[in-house]
């Protein structure tokens, strides 16, 4: 079975807000101007993508760095709504794994969060039917 994307996204410009406003009331210095550009176009470049096998987070502006997580081994989901997210109805998911490189995991600021988790947590289980693995903790 071929992979295939599920849901690809970037996290909200919302998270730049407090930048923003700062630069916004700054703007006759100039320099303000570019820094809340830079921030911008940071977020702008950080994309997120699920797909039936993996989570892969790539970001960068100049040189891209991609961050992939194989769905089978995420542990649990929680999802986290500060006040300041729900007021524009965004919230981050946060993944616990067993991925030595990523053992936490957060997916911030994205809208329509509960349908993602249960994309996420759907094709999680299928992962791990279809590898026939199983996620055991010992303490």
């Amino acid at each position: 079975m071929e992979e295939q994307t599920l849901w690809k996204g970037a996290s909200s410009q919302v998270l730049n807000m407090g930048t923003f406003i700062l630069c916004g009331l700054t703007f006759w210095l100039i320099v303000p101007i570019f820094i809340a550009f830079w921030k911008w176009l940071v977020l702008r470049c950080s994309v997120y993508e699920i797909t039936t096998e993996r989570i892969r987070l790539t970001k960068g502006v100049f040189s891209k760095q991609t961050e992939e997580i194989e769905l089978y081994r995420v542990k649990d989901l929680n999802i986290t709504q500060p006040f300041f997210l729900r007021m524009f109805s965004l919230g981050s998911i946060h993944l616990q794994t067993s991925d030595r490189s990523a053992p936490d995991f957060i997916l911030r600021a994205l809208p329509k969060i509960y349908e993602l988790r249960d994309l996420i947590r759907k094709h999680v289980e299928l992962r791990r039917d279809q590898k026939r693995v199983r996620e055991v903790d010992m303490e």
